[in-house]
């Protein structure tokens, strides 16, 4: 499959022209790592938008009455998005991101993926309209799991 194809076939970018989703395959690069490799820390800053191809990942955000982290996200489906700070401002991860095992993800940088969303506004409508769902859900799981732990 040609990383168009693979771009294509992403949640976040389903149903988006060919021209786009050439354009976003050229800035994707993709990353190993290990289990328990840190991908990005929370309060760090977000420059990437990150895209699970195989592996798991957990989400964890610290609680200042707790001394350990909590999870409120688990990413275990091929081509799910995480990392969405690197489009949104004020561009700073909200969670940390932990390989759960080896996984492979592929980022995108969000400075220059919102470029191209810019130049083509009806695609990138569609885009962030899918981010802000994305937000949602993420914010819905979060309460759910913080309140458990409460």
């Amino acid at each position: 499959m040609s990383i168009s194809q693979t771009i294509s076939s992403m949640p976040l970018f389903r149903d988006l022209s060919p021209e786009v989703t050439a354009k976003i395959g050229e800035l994707s690069i993709l990353q190993k790592y290990q289990a328990n490799d840190v991908i990005f820390r929370e309060g760090g800053r977000a420059d990437q938008v990150h895209f699970l191809v195989s592996g798991s990942v957990v989400l964890k955000v610290k609680i200042m009455t707790k001394p350990d982290s909590v999870t409120v996200s688990f990413i275990g489906k091929a081509y799910d998005c995480f990392g969405w700070s690197g489009l949104v401002s004020p561009h700073y991860y909200t969670a940390s991101a932990i390989c759960e095992e080896e996984s492979e993800v592929l980022l995108i940088n969000g400075e220059e993926l919102l470029r191209v969303l810019q130049q083509h506004p009806a695609d990138g409508f569609l885009v962030m309209h899918r981010v802000a769902n994305l937000v949602s859900d993420r914010l819905r799981n979060s309460r759910q799991a913080l309140i458990k732990t409460l």
